[in-house]
């Protein structure tokens, strides 16, 4: 688009995630304009703020049109939380993050062994409860290493120990798990379709499984990790001898998604849940298609764009798919950390990183917006004027 005059005003589609800890995605779109406006006044926006599934789905569901609804629920720790979900016709989109996520433990405490996913099993009653038919889940940035048993155990489950009590909360609860009952699960959710959004294909145990890779970023110590890797692996074979599950429970285990937050996927798989790249499924219900239709130019965008960009996240969904439709895509990020080669390959044109302008990452970070809007007037410099 750089190389070639075109009449008329252009059209850029603004598809970028939020900048974690500096800017959420609708600030980056709202930041973006304003750099772009300023070198070139007539321009055409259109904002459509994207997310992967992790933490800020419901705001990217609630700026493409879906109502905010709020509930009150159990956060990791049992503390009840005001948490949101979004709701368009008879399709919700729940963000497990939301009521299971870090940011919802009080500060400075990690609670690896104990962090529940109940509050998470409420939000997904809630959008029954309000006509739900279709329901987006999408699962990252949680607290919790429990398999979803808290989740379950919100929609009906019962898990027990051997004196026939309810076990205790998290993942290090389901050591002590002596039997599961599925048959009190809501029947409504067997007439759901629940898409489990997730950018992670871990498994639930081994080496590549929720507590080994995850773990440890919540808190978890190498002893915490092993206990939890057969607690889970424990959760696992009780099921496989449940009602309701069985067989299955060993399929699910294995499958690509079912570590996902902690292990929550495997829970859902559990409900009947269908996996799918949480990009892909958030590009679908924002209606992504439609704006890359009356697009010239799209720019995408995440706080750090590299190696994890390439696998699932955000930025690397919105270049695949503009590419697919022959469209032009460049990236803004707060940090870069691939070669211009790698990006091409991805269909990224170019990336703009706020170290470019300002050097100092913590400056970067402090003051993102007015940083961004400068970086925006480059892109609009070099593709749009």
């Amino acid at each position: 688009m750089a190389d070639a005059a075109v009449d008329g005003a252009r059209r850029v589609l603004v598809a970028a995630d939020k900048f974690k800890g500096s800017l959420t995605a609708v600030e980056v779109a709202e930041r973006v304009t304003a750099g772009l406006r300023r070198v070139v006044p007539d321009v055409l926006v259109e904002a459509l703020p994207v997310a992967d599934g992790g933490d800020g789905t419901v705001a990217a569901a609630v700026a493409a049109g879906f109502e905010r609804r709020e509930v009150r629920v159990a956060g990791p720790l049992g503390d009840e939380v005001t948490a949101a979900y979004a709701l368009r016709g008879d399709t919700a989109v729940v963000e497990m993050a939301e009521a299971s996520g870090l940011q919802r433990l009080p500060e400075g405490v990690l609670a690896p062994l104990a962090s529940s996913t109940y509050g998470s099993g409420e939000l997904l009653r809630a959008a029954l409860d309000a006509g739900a038919r279709t329901i987006v889940f999408g699962v990252g940035g949680s607290a919790t290493t429990d398999g979803g048993a808290g989740m379950l155990a919100a929609l009906g489950a019962r898990f027990l120990d051997a004196d026939a009590e309810p076990v205790g909360p998290g993942g290090g609860g389901l050591a002590a798990l002596a039997s599961a009952d599925l048959s009190g699960l809501d029947p409504r959710l067997s007439d759901v379709e629940l898409v489990l959004a997730s950018d992670v294909d871990n498994p639930l145990t081994g080496p590549k499984g929720a507590p080994a890779v995850y773990g440890p970023q919540k808190g978890a110590s190498p002893d915490d990790v092993t206990a939890l890797d057969a607690a889970l692996g424990h959760f696992a074979k009780v099921l496989e001898q449940t009602d309701g599950a069985g067989e299955r429970a060993a399929e699910y285990a294995a499958s690509p998604g079912a570590g996902a937050a902690g292990g929550i996927g495997f829970g859902a798989m559990l409900l009947g849940a269908r996996f799918r790249p949480g990009i892909e499924v958030m590009l679908d219900v924002l209606g992504f298609a439609p704006a890359l239709e009356r697009a010239d130019l799209v720019i995408t965008g995440e706080g750090s764009l590299d190696e994890q960009t390439l696998h699932g996240k955000a930025p690397a969904g919105v270049a695949a798919a503009a590419r697919a439709a022959g469209k032009e895509v460049v990236a803004v990020c707060g940090r870069l950390a691939l070669p211009a080669e790698v990006l091409g390959r991805a269909g990224i044109r170019r990336a703009y990183p706020l170290t470019d302008v300002e050097p100092d990452v913590a400056k970067c970070i402090a003051d993102a917006g007015p940083i961004l809007e400068r970086v925006a007037e480059s892109i609009a410099r070099d593709f749009v004027a």
